[in-house]
């Protein structure tokens, strides 16, 4: 599937697009529909997006939030994406946005996902907006080189699910949605940030095999074109 390269000359300037990109998709599938999707990323990267995005004019109620993958860790643990999203963005106008958190407490992570499969069937599918970010080592949502569960997250001939995912490079055990479940949102968006960020991407644009770098299964075989927004 096509890429579409983005550029900012700032990264203010990149988050404020992107939350108006977002806040436009998501109005128009409000107006369609009478509800909309967002699924979002953790990590440093997105907080200035989140801040931007918290304060646009949309009817909030009629959207609901939720993660591409999570840490297996309570929400009030600081490596938590809930607690990054709940301090970042469910705040200002989007504080009225309902929010499907993918970690339960459980006995393992797999019975976690299974659980936040449940669950987050109710969203619908595809999702109208997901927002992706990318690694050093070339990882996606928690679709780490050398994961677990890897080959069954890339599979694009599995059904949407929560999965559990373990890997050296991932720290805790993590849920993640899989690839079929973000591959064909309206706006799909790989959000990455620095020089070193794009390098990354340049390698993973290049040959090589998806589970190398499992960024290269998004960029090739997502349904939707993946539209990239990078500031050095």
């Amino acid at each position: 599937m096509v890429s579409h390269l983005k550029t900012f000359d700032d990264r203010k300037l990149l988050a404020e697009s992107l939350a108006d990109a977002v806040a436009a998709t998501l109005a128009a599938a409000i107006d369609a529909r009478g509800q909309a999707v967002l699924a979002v990323s953790g990590g440093s990267t997105p907080k200035a997006f989140f801040q931007a995005l918290s304060t646009r004019a949309l009817d909030w109620e009629k959207v609901a939030i939720t993660l591409v993958d999570e840490r297996f860790v309570p929400a009030d643990n600081p490596r938590s994406n809930h607690l990054l999203v709940a301090e970042n963005l469910l705040k200002n106008a989007a504080a009225a946005a309902e929010f499907v958190p993918l970690y339960h407490q459980a006995e393992t992570a797999e019975e976690a996902g299974r659980l936040a499969t449940e669950e987050t069937a109710e969203l619908g599918s595809p999702f109208d907006v997901v927002i992706l970010g990318m690694g050093n080592d070339g990882h996606t949502a928690s679709f780490f080189p050398g994961g677990d569960n890897l080959e069954r997250a890339l599979d694009l001939g599995l059904p949407p699910e929560v999965i559990a995912m373990e890997a050296e490079g991932a720290g805790e055990p993590r849920l993640t949605f899989t690839l079929s479940a973000l591959d064909d949102a309206e706006l799909l968006v790989l959000h990455i940030e620095g020089a070193e960020k794009k390098a990354v991407l340049d390698k993973a644009l290049g040959d090589g095999a998806d589970a190398e770098m499992p960024i290269r299964a998004v960029l090739r075989h997502a349904s939707s074109p993946v539209s990239i927004y990078w500031a050095p």
